[in-house]
Formats: C-alpha cells, structure tokens, sequence
C-alpha cells in the first residue's frame, strides 16, 4: 500500500471510530455533518499528523466530533492564532461590561465566547505534533467547561443582574483559558530560533 492509501485508509478508520463512537449521543443528520466536517478537518492534515489523529483514543475523538458539531460559527480562512484574537477581544469585553454594570453587554459576549468560531482544519493542525497524543488532548474536557462553561454561566448570571457571580465565573473562566496555554501553547512569541523563550 502506497503511503497516499495508507493515509486516505487512516483518515477512513478514524472518521469511522469517530462516527461510530458518537452515534449513541448524536441524530443520523448529526452524524452525518459531523462526519462532512471531520473529513475537511483531516484533509487539512498532513500524513502525519492524520496518523497521529488515527491513533487517539475513541473517547478523544468523540469529543473532537462533540466540538465541530458545536460551534457553528466555522472559519475557512481563519487560522487558530487569529481565531484566539478574537476570543481575547470577547473576554476583554466581558471584562469591560463586568465593571461598568452592563448585563446585556456582558451576555452577549460571554454567548460569543463560549461558541466562538472554530479555525480552518479546527484545532489539531495548530499544535505541536507532540501535544497530539490521548494523554496530552485528554485534558480538553475539563478546560472546555472550565472556559466555555464558565462564560455560559457569566451570560446567565449577567442577564440577572448578577454582576458579582458574572465577575466570580469570569475568574474560573480566565483561569481555564490560562492553563489551556500552559498546557498547548507556551510563551507567545518562543520559536525554535529564540530558545531564550522557550
């Protein structure tokens, strides 16, 4: 088998544990798009890092599938970096609303947030080929309720006028999004030609 095939064969048996590990919790029309968008995410991939995709645990992949299905809001141009930027702009503004007292303002971001747009070819394609292993992906659960989960409960406490649990939840949420990048991204800027920031 040439190594176009076994790649093309890979990204086949990983949509399919993917497709067939979510079917219990998903419609038919669910899986069905989730399976269109995890075929554009893996033919963004290179042979690589489609068989490190491969060779994820059913469990991570269910939840890779949970996240496409989720965020409507999708990117064909957008890459995760400017994707981020805008994240960073929404959680700002919730900053802002939290401490002028504006509730709808604060919602409306925190909603924002926590569906905010996923980039071209979704997460995997921006990380180091390292960090796409079962181990180092198997904390995205707990920082997906950490950040997203916590920015749905700022918009409902918002929305009562609950400035102070919006404020509470908005520190669980930046604490979320602080160990996401010390756990992915490392410091801004560091690159294999400046090792005095790695």
């Amino acid at each position: 088998m040439k190594n176009g095939q076994a790649w093309q064969w890979g990204i086949t048996l990983t949509l399919s544990s993917v497709i067939f590990g979510a079917q219990a919790q998903g419609t038919p029309e669910d899986m069905k798009r989730g399976m269109e968008l995890m075929q554009r995410q893996m033919a963004v991939m290179s042979p690589e890092l489609a068989e490190k995709a491969n060779a994820l645990s059913p469990e991570i992949k269910k939840f890779l599938m949970h996240v496409a299905l989720r965020h409507e809001r999708r990117s064909d141009t957008l890459t995760l970096r400017q994707v981020m930027q805008e994240i960073l702009a929404e959680h700002q503004m919730i900053g802002a609303a939290i401490a002028t007292d504006n509730g709808p303002m604060a919602a409306d971001a925190a909603r924002r947030l926590a569906l905010h747009r996923l980039p071209k070819g979704g997460m995997l394609p921006y990380l180091k080929i390292e960090k796409v292993t079962t181990e180092s992906l198997s904390v995205l659960p707990s920082m997906e309720a950490a950040v997203e989960g916590n920015a749905q409960k700022i918009a409902e406490a918002a929305e009562k006028g609950d400035m102070v649990a919006a404020a509470h939840h908005y520190g669980e949420m930046t604490a979320g999004c602080v160990a996401c990048h010390m756990h992915f991204r490392g410091q801004p800027g560091a690159t294999p030609y400046t090792p005095r920031l790695k």
